[in-house]
């Protein structure tokens, strides 16, 4: 694995079809392998990677946590040994969530984060459950932070990670290319205003009249794309080296630069 100072981070961007459950773990087996031959340490997958978007199956399609869908993910990892994340729809006693998962090497789980920010446009609300805290995963590298797509549009819950110690924030999505720019933009600024890195990872392909543009990143603490995927299925690679982050944060020292008692509206 990483040599502590640097990580080997792999972007799966793959189609989600609805349903087909052994199409999508095909592809994302056929991703895990790839990125272990490459020698990654981390592999990131899409939002909802092997069930898809058609949630008004979710309740059917849930698992509670170590069980079903995530139970397989945990393989999956240790199969491949590979620090593994993506999300999947957990069923718990308040409901159904859309949750993200990082599962160590050993097939281990590390942290599970429940969506936040649900998105109306795709009628989250309808369906499920938020969730209500900020989550960071314990890795050889140091804290990683988990988000979910519309959380990109969100940076107080970024920053509460950052300020927590997270050194890398992984991002499953699903983000259309009518708000691409957006998202290349988002993805870009969470990196530089937090001085860490951030993996995103967009699906790809084209469901009804939606187009999902791929377009995965990872982006180090200066806002430089260290890797970025085109329109297709794909795995693209990007060695982060973490010493660039205490290098940023000595250059443009934001955080010591902070005044939280300052940012209050005053009548």
């Amino acid at each position: 694995m990483g040599n502590l100072t640097t990580l080997t981070i792999a972007l799966g961007q793959m189609d989600v079809v609805p349903g087909d459950l052994e199409r999508n773990r095909t592809r994302a087996r056929a991703l895990a392998a790839r990125a272990r031959e490459v020698g990654a340490d981390l592999l990131l997958l899409p939002e909802l990677w092997l069930h898809g978007y058609a949630l008004e199956r979710a309740a059917e399609w849930a698992d509670p946590l170590g069980e079903g869908a995530f139970a397989e993910m945990a393989a999956m990892a240790r199969e491949f040994g590979l620090y593994l994340c993506g999300s999947l729809l957990e069923r718990h006693g308040g409901g159904v969530s859309n949750t993200a998962v990082l599962y160590g090497p050993d097939g281990a789980l590390l942290g599970a984060y429940r969506k936040v920010h649900l998105f109306r446009l795709m009628n989250e609300p309808q369906y499920l459950v938020p969730g209500d805290r900020a989550v960071l995963c314990p890795t050889p590298w140091g804290p990683v932070g988990l988000l979910i797509c519309y959380d990109l549009r969100f940076p107080e819950l970024a920053r509460t990670l950052a300020l927590a110690g997270a050194v890398l924030l992984l991002v499953p999505a699903q983000w259309p290319v009518r708000r691409l720019e957006a998202w290349l933009l988002l993805t870009r600024a969470r990196a530089v205003e937090n001085e860490l890195f951030v993996a995103a990872c967009n699906r790809a392909g084209v469901e009804g009249d939606v187009v999902f543009p791929g377009r995965s990143m990872v982006v180090d603490p200066w806002g430089n794309v260290l890797a970025e995927g085109d329109s297709g299925e794909g795995l693209w690679v990007a060695r982060a080296d973490l010493r660039e982050i205490p290098k940023a944060r000595r250059y443009l020292t934001v955080y010591e630069d902070r005044r939280p008692e300052a940012y209050r509206v005053v009548p």
